[in-house]
């Protein structure tokens, strides 16, 4: 008996998984199909401007970040930060005077980095301050993978 029960749950577990998207007929007294995994529709994530100029950011602050803690040579301002002000957002609703504000600090911060790499380390963690303040109020999902950034 307890083997019974046993393939039945078995066997009800994998139903489940396999058809995990149904294909309910209009017509009540027909049973439901399963939607082979093949002719599912896959859609893809595209990434808004703003998020991918965000991603950019990130991998620069890290390469940054690592200068810094070298004491290597900290290079040049990268202009592609700027786009930060006009870039276009999953939810341009949050291109608000607050955005705008923080995305003016973290721009400052990193442009102290290299007009004053004597103080890059300060002047860098001002800017993951400023990304994350925003995130505080906008977006917090990264907010944990940019606390990262900060050079202790």
């Amino acid at each position: 008996m307890n083997n019974n029960i046993l393939i039945l749950l078995v066997f009800s577990f994998f139903t489940l998984v396999s058809c995990q998207k149904k294909e309910i007929s209009a017509d009540k007294n027909q049973p439901e199909k399963c939607v082979p995994e093949s002719e599912k529709k896959l859609e893809m994530y595209q990434m808004s401007e703003m998020a991918t100029l965000m991603e950019q950011m990130y991998v620069d602050n890290q390469r940054l970040k690592e200068r810094i803690k070298k004491g290597e040579k900290i290079g040049e301002f990268p202009q592609h930060f700027l786009k930060i002000h006009k870039a276009v957002m999953t939810d341009q609703t949050e291109n608000d005077d607050f955005f705008k504000e923080q995305a003016s600090k973290f721009i400052a911060a990193q442009e102290l980095i290299y007009k004053d790499p004597k103080n890059a380390k300060e002047h860098f963690n001002n800017g993951v301050d400023a990304c994350i303040k925003c995130h505080q109020q906008k977006c917090g999902g990264p907010i944990p993978r940019i606390k990262k950034l900060y050079i202790k």
